[in-house]
């Protein structure tokens, strides 16, 4: 994970609620699927008219809702398109990887013991359902574990429900590769708006509501909505519709087992986002301005939020080219540890043998989230001692429980030392790591990392991400099928249907 408190998988103890003063501060910090119709029938469905915005209507849920309903057809900046492709791959990949994790497992049982539809692909497997089951499935597995993307300014991950839900909708109405890297694109763009303006991680810690849960679930709302094909009024009635379902309190930092987090990160949100998009299409109606007038979205989460912030640049700054990407498939906090050692070696060549200590400085309650946890993706000092024997940190070696007792990674994790730096702790949400390193000769090497590999600032390239990927899929998916699936995402805009990528997606 690459936002504050994203490894969450320890308690962690608030006082208080949300206080006028609060609200006060986060003002400034802001700136049913079985049922539905099939394909053919919905054809012939004559949709309401998308212009009569009339009084009730607010400014800025007039602009939103036009923006949303003009995405499929508006084409994109040649870098976004780029970058949604490699966000598409990322998350995919994730899907393919968490199949085989605890809430992989459970969200696959799940999803064969409640059936649907025969219309959406679950990821890794030869099942087939509803487009709502899909999305949740497909959600569980997107965040089974630490491997997808994250956006720092909204405190969310993206694409674990933003990519399942434009698939399950995809698939739903057939959609073209293009129209749907434009949903994914949209997705990115409206979730992350909504808890930035809430006020991102001081609103989350103020609140007890969970960033996590609030901006993927718009996003997948709008990423569906736009597969879906809505017109303007029906994007309206597709936000109050995700409003109503709008949930998630941060307690998922207290599930050890990583399955209640799956679901509040992707299952839930991937799945009423769709639910939403689905019900809209339908003509379902409802209130036309969930964003204004009585009883609106912000009295209920933050009455000093500034609206106008959900329309800020619309179609000129994209939140996906915000997005980070995660090199290793690890805890965030750990990152930029094994940047730093991955770079030392690089520039002084040196063996483990050769290493008398280790000393990594973190944000003070970053080392708390990572320091000797029992868990080998989130334990800096098991994969610090790791990295030292492996020169590099693959899926299957962040994810080997029984390396934690091999003689050799705890001679290497004895000389780990984490140190705690309430100075670091001052810059988060950016996560800086020093790290020194002592060798026998009596050299000593320090370097600090403040943007790790895959955030905007230090981007992946697309071999790299390709390559993550490759790393994730290969083993389950099998290497022709890993193959074509890459190949496919690079070249959506080739494709005439998004549910070509079937074939490839699941399990060989």
């Amino acid at each position: 994970m690459e936002l504050q408190k994203d490894e969450g998988k320890m308690p962690r103890i608030r006082k208080g609620g949300l206080t006028r003063r609060g609200l006060l501060q986060l003002a400034g910090v802001g700136l049913a699927s079985a049922a539905l119709p099939s394909r053919v029938a919905t054809a012939t469905q004559q949709p309401p008219s998308p212009a009569k915005t009339g009084p009730e209507v607010g400014p800025v849920m007039g602009k939103l809702s036009t923006y949303m309903s003009e995405a499929k057809d508006r084409a994109l900046p040649e870098d976004v398109v780029e970058k949604t492709k490699q966000h598409i791959l990322d998350t995919l990949a994730a899907m393919v990887s968490g199949s085989d994790l605890t809430p992989g497992r459970d969200a696959m049982q799940f999803a064969r013991a409640y059936g649907g539809q025969k219309v959406a692909t679950v990821a890794a497997s030869d099942i087939l359902c509803g487009p709502i089951e899909a999305a949740l499935v497909n959600g569980m597995l997107a965040h089974a574990d630490e491997t997808d993307d994250s956006h720092a300014p909204s405190q969310s991950h993206p694409g674990c429900a933003v990519v399942p839900a434009a698939l399950a909708a995809g698939e739903r109405f057939g959609v073209d590769g293009t129209h749907f890297l434009r949903s994914v694109t949209l997705g990115y763009d409206i979730g992350p708006r909504f808890t930035v303006t809430l006020g991102g991680q001081p609103f989350e810690s103020g609140s007890h509501w969970s960033t996590h849960s609030i901006s993927p679930l718009f996003g997948a709302a709008a990423a569906a909505g736009c597969a879906a094909s809505l017109n303007a009024r029906q994007m309206r009635w597709l936000l109050g519709y995700t409003a109503q379902q709008s949930s998630g309190l941060a307690s998922w930092q207290r599930d050890s087992e990583h399955v209640q987090k799956a679901f509040c990160f992707g299952g839930m949100t991937a799945r009423s986002g769709v639910t939403s998009a689905l019900v809209a299409q339908s003509n379902w109606t409802g209130v036309e301005d969930i964003l204004s007038g009585a009883d609106n979205f912000f009295q209920a989460y933050n009455p000093q939020a500034d609206p106008s912030v959900l329309a800020d640049a619309l179609g000129e700054r994209y939140e996906i080219t915000r997005t980070n990407i995660k090199k290793w498939a690890v805890g965030s906090p750990i990152q930029a540890a094994l940047d730093a050692l991955e770079i030392l070696r690089r520039q002084h060549p040196f063996e483990a043998a050769q290493v008398q200590e280790v000393s990594v400085q973190l944000a003070t309650h970053e080392a708390g989230i990572v320091n000797n946890r029992e868990i080998p993706d989130i334990c800096l000092q098991h994969m610090v001692a790791v990295m030292l024997l492996e020169k590099s940190i693959t899926f299957s070696v962040a994810h080997n429980q029984g390396r934690m007792k091999d003689p050799a990674v705890l001679r290497e994790r004895a000389k780990v030392r984490l140190i705690p730096d309430d100075a670091l702790q001052g810059l988060m949400p950016l996560r800086v790591a020093i790290v020194g390193l002592a060798l026998a000769d009596g050299t000593h090497l320090t370097l600090r990392v403040d943007n790790v590999r895959g955030t905007p600032e230090n981007p992946m390239t697309r071999d790299e991400v390709v390559a993550k990927a490759r790393d994730l899929m290969a083993p389950i998916l099998g290497a022709k099928n890993c193959a074509t699936l890459i190949r496919a995402v690079l070249h959506l805009e080739d494709m005439k249907d998004i549910r070509e990528l079937r074939p490839a997606l699941q399990r060989a």
